[in-house]
């Protein structure tokens, strides 16, 4: 069989792998805020740490490092840090001037990881996912119970703080696009929109995959939609994939997985996490009930 050289071929042949998460590895480094503020960022006056998106200027090392022990392991795809890398999360740490350059090289450091990797005799082809978070504002609910009309933001403002952290990511040299992590479809819409508009403006396209959060076993997200209203929402857009990621561990995302792969006319994606947190605020699943879980997916 001949060699993928691209990701539609490598989907042709196989399941393709993706990596796991960014944050619970960065915590394994037990990082501290020097190691986020670096030099450059010394005298900003909040506290930075938590900004795990920032590492990939104060501590590329680590990012690239965590990047290699995915792709060690046989992750074809792995994901950019840029999980929370558009100017509306940033103004948290009131660093939203930085978004473009977060995510250039963010997608940077994640090529550098594979070329480092296929140097040293890893085989290929392997792939760079731009990262594009939910976000921390959202254009679908209310903070205020008193105005059910409130908001933080409006579709523009998430549409033009998405489209800078794509085109970062993009000029960083991404080979494709994953909106991730949604629980706000509304925000999901906005990245899709943005995402379309850049291509526009490029005249160039990438895979674009869309990865949707079901919060517990209501099969819902966090602003009230089913699986099959997710899909009904999102199905307009020329995805490559659509899936499911986070809060779930995958034997309770079983269900919801099935009913997506039924009704969508694209590929479908998963990644679970270890399940939900216990009494303890930890996990009770291990790598070996996780594996288990998900062959039986395959």
């Amino acid at each position: 069989m001949k060699q993928a050289s691209t990701l539609e071929e490598l989907c042709a042949q196989r399941i393709a792998i993706i990596d796991g998460a960014m944050g619970t590895m960065l915590q394994r480094e037990s990082l501290t805020e020097e190691d986020y503020r670096g030099e450059r960022f010394r005298d900003v006056q909040k506290l930075l740490k938590g900004n795990s998106d920032l590492l990939v200027l104060t501590r590329p090392d680590i990012v690239e490092k965590i990047h290699r022990a995915y792709l060690d392991a046989g992750a074809d795809i792995i994901e950019t840090n840029t999980f929370s890398a558009q100017a509306i999360s940033q103004a948290d740490y009131g660093l939203e001037a930085l978004s473009y350059e977060l995510n250039v090289e963010g997608a940077k450091r994640g090529r550098a990881a594979i070329e480092t990797f296929l140097a040293d005799g890893g085989t290929g082809p392997r792939f760079v996912a731009g990262s594009i978070g939910p976000m921390n504002r959202t254009t679908s609910m209310s903070r205020d119970v008193d105005n059910p009309g409130a908001r933080d933001v409006t579709f523009n403002d998430v549409r033009f703080a998405y489209a800078d952290q794509i085109r970062g990511l993009l000029d960083g040299g991404c080979d494709l696009l994953l909106v991730e992590t949604i629980f706000d479809t509304l925000n999901c819409k906005a990245a899709l929109f943005a995402i379309e508009e850049v291509f526009e403006e490029r005249g160039s396209r990438v895979p674009v995959m869309v990865s949707v959060t079901i919060t517990d076993a209501s099969g819902r997200t966090l602003s009230g939609q089913t699986i099959e209203a997710f899909w009904n929402s999102v199905s307009h857009f020329p995805m490559f994939s659509v899936g499911m990621n986070c809060a779930l561990g995958a034997a309770q995302m079983r269900p919801f997985m099935e009913e997506l792969s039924q009704i969508a006319s694209v590929r479908t994606s998963c990644y679970p996490n270890a399940g939900l947190p216990n009494a303890f605020g930890g996990f009770d699943e291990t790598p070996e009930s996780m594996s288990e879980s998900l062959s039986d997916f395959v």
